[in-house]
């Protein structure tokens, strides 16, 4: 009896030590899985980056002449950022973007719930400049037309909603369905509220669409490499190889002031990549300098084409 009682009691250890070996190499797995997660999301963007990227100053600039009219609320050196989130919170995250650019799509399709979860929680605030990269490189005018109308909505008192809305009907890039007003105020209807009458003269009228060119003036004097530009607390978002758990974990460390509440003075941005024709307009807000050194590891390669469509328009826009 007692031999029987050994080799059960014998059993039962080996049992529990392979079900603890299973629980073991389970929790291995998972975070096998989850590193490889977060790679594949930083990888996709900085992919795109260096295999669709080129020189921010080429192309021309769509925006028309006029008066500038900054839409409300508008912040930064001359007005050009759109503001989400607290003024008071800890952490900034700066954001140049392009509604026809395909990266900037993934982007925010990677981090909008993260950015919206923090900026909730009163912790992070985003500065949204909006340019018309892809209007200069692939023709047409829905850059412009799209920055304008999200200007609209900002006045609105929409521009989050509305932001998003664009970014998840974005058409194919060579598609310049943005280039059509009648296009972004269909797509207003998706927003409760918006599609008013001051909004639809207001994006009728290109009300914004010289505050949209200076702008973009801006993002080619900080010799930006191309979009989507993204900062977190003067940190390169791409070259950090930030993902959006780490993003949370920087913001709610600053927010515990275990970590950088603000982006430090940045060196003057690197040069434009050779041949580039050197950009003319209004100087770069602060911002914009210290996005311009963040980015300036970016650099096109010689082979690198200067248009490209799908994947390979996605980062470089």
């Amino acid at each position: 009896m007692n031999d029987g009682a050994n080799r059960q009691a014998k059993n039962r250890s080996a049992r529990e030590r392979l079900q603890a070996e299973r629980e073991r190499q389970k929790k291995k797995d998972k975070r096998r899985r989850t590193l490889v997660v977060a790679t594949a999301v930083v990888g996709v963007l900085g992919l795109a980056a260096v295999v669709g990227l080129i020189a921010a100053n080429t192309g021309k600039d769509s925006a028309g002449g006029g008066p500038v009219t900054a839409p409300s609320g508008a912040t930064g050196e001359d007005s050009l950022a759109i503001r989400t989130g607290s003024a008071e919170a800890p952490s900034t995250l700066v954001v140049w973007e392009d509604f026809r650019c395909p990266a900037c799509k993934n982007f925010e399709t990677m981090y909008k719930d993260t950015v919206h979860e923090l900026e909730a929680k009163g912790l992070l605030k985003t500065d949204y400049h909006l340019v018309t990269l892809i209007d200069g490189n692939m023709g047409g005018s829905g850059s412009l037309k799209s920055a304008n109308a999200a200007a609209c909505a900002q006045d609105a008192g929409k521009f989050t909603e509305y932001h998003d809305v664009l970014f998840e009907n974005q058409p194919p890039e060579p598609d310049d369905a943005y280039g059509k007003n009648a296009k972004l105020l269909e797509l207003a209807g998706k927003v409760p509220g918006l599609d008013t009458a001051e909004f639809r003269a207001c994006v009728e009228d290109g009300t914004h669409e010289s505050w949209v060119g200076k702008s973009f003036e801006a993002f080619r004097e900080g010799k930006f490499r191309g979009t989507p530009t993204v900062l977190l607390n003067g940190k390169d978002v791409m070259t950090e190889q930030i993902t959006p758990q780490k993003m949370k974990e920087i913001v709610e460390a600053a927010a515990k002031g275990g970590g950088t509440k603000s982006a430090s003075p940045a060196s003057p941005a690197s040069p434009a990549a050779s041949g580039s024709p050197s950009a003319a307009g209004a100087p770069a807000s602060p911002a914009s300098k210290a996005k311009g050194s963040a980015s300036s590891s970016r650099t096109a390669s010689p082979s690198a084409p200067a248009r490209g469509t799908g994947a390979q328009g996605a980062a470089r826009e």
